[in-house]
């Protein structure tokens, strides 16, 4: 089967070709073409020599998931349905905003974790993706978007991995794709305009900002273990406090690396808010934090997390639960999640409620559920235990 060149970060691109002979600076051009200029094949690469792209056609291609639907929200929202194969599909989201264009993407089939609330976990878990097959998304989306480096047309300026899948679980190939996105002959986006999303994965956020330092989210959802455990499993390995030294960590490493140029400084005279004070603006974790109601959406709850979190430099964006069948959770009333929004900022932190966009095509937060040859069994599992139960 020919290489797929999309699985390949700029280093291991130049080994590859280098193996072949080539030179080193082969190895920019051909990134240039594959993801700014999103050629699909190599006759249309004219410089290079016309030996290298017979030598390139004849073992590697660019291969991206092929499309299985193609769906657009009344908003604008737009979902594709991507075929990875034996039965398999990922969805990937493109969330267009007037100041900016984010695309959600997926890293597994399915996800093996098992959040209480997200409709993805309920599909159950078939694979990892590739690196291919997770760049493969954002060079599909922005060649359906019209992108255009050298017209200056840009259509996606942020990448979010919060598609199908725990990005952390799926280590090697994410961190592969990342450096993609981040490289000036990629896709050349900075790093706080590329964000990560994790249940808290510990040992795995250590090695991200050794390896990748890029935005990061926590999906925290829970400000005690006995709730956390319940809504997200993977707490009862590495429970709270261990998943907040970590963030301190990333944090930390952040700072003594100066930050990201292309962050927001307060304006002049405005004071500095938690997440502003320390080091460059991007210094700060994300906390993601569905509201389900009568679950983890009182005062109290957000009085526990004011305490939880401390001085971490962090900011929260509130989630209103986004409903699918058999769920047994509902979205909390817009006046409770006011109230809980009152208590975090008036303790210093930044927090938005987060607007959500392409539910009418489920495309919005923990919807996405795609097509999963589930091996775990999940569902098989779910309706034996509530068999028993009856």
């Amino acid at each position: 089967m020919p290489v797929n060149l999309l699985d390949f970060d700029l280093e291991s691109l130049r080994a590859w070709l280098a193996a072949r002979g080539e030179k080193p600076f082969r190895a920019q051009q051909l990134m240039r073409w594959m993801h700014r200029g999103l050629a699909a094949d190599f006759e249309s690469m004219t410089d290079l020599s016309r030996d290298l792209r017979a030598k390139l056609a004849e073992g590697s291609e660019i291969r991206a998931p092929g499309v299985l639907r193609d769906s657009i929200a009344l908003d604008g929202t737009r979902k594709w349905l991507l075929d990875v194969g034996v039965g398999n599909g990922i969805e990937t989201v493109f969330i267009p905003e007037a100041s900016r264009g984010t695309l959600c993407v997926s890293s597994q089939v399915g996800c093996a974790l098992e959040c209480a609330f997200c409709s993805t976990g309920r599909q159950g878990f078939n694979r990892n993706l590739s690196a291919g097959e997770i760049v493969g998304q954002l060079w599909h989306a922005s060649r359906a978007l019209g992108a255009d480096a050298a017209a200056g047309r840009r259509p996606i300026t942020n990448v979010v991995l919060m598609g199908m899948g725990e990005p952390l679980a799926n280590f090697d190939a994410v961190v592969t794709a990342l450096r993609v996105m981040l490289d000036d002959h990629g896709y050349g986006l900075s790093r706080r305009r590329v964000t990560l999303s994790t249940s808290g994965m510990v040992p795995w956020m250590d090695r991200l900002r050794e390896a990748c330092p890029v935005s990061l989210a926590v999906s925290l959802h829970a400000p005690n273990d006995a709730l956390r455990d319940r809504l997200v499993p993977i707490n009862r390995k590495w429970p709270l406090a261990q998943l907040l030294a970590a963030c301190r960590r990333y944090v930390e490493s952040a700072a003594a690396a100066g930050g990201d140029e292309d962050g927001d400084a307060p304006a002049a005279g405005a004071p500095a808010l938690k997440w502003q004070r320390r080091g460059a603006p991007r210094d700060f974790i994300t906390f993601e934090y569905v509201m389900l109601q009568g679950v983890n959406d009182s005062p109290a709850h957000a009085r526990q997390l004011v305490d939880l979190v401390g001085d971490l430099s962090c900011k929260f964006n509130l989630i209103p639960f986004n409903p699918f069948p058999d769920s047994g959770f509902e979205r909390s009333r817009p006046e409770a999640v006011a109230a809980f929004q009152s208590v975090l900022m008036e303790a210093g932190f930044v927090t938005t409620v987060r607007r959500t966009r392409g539910d009418d095509i489920d495309g919005a937060c923990g919807q996405l559920a795609g097509r999963v040859m589930d091996r775990t069994q999940r569902a098989v599992r779910r309706e034996v235990g509530e068999a028993v139960r009856q």
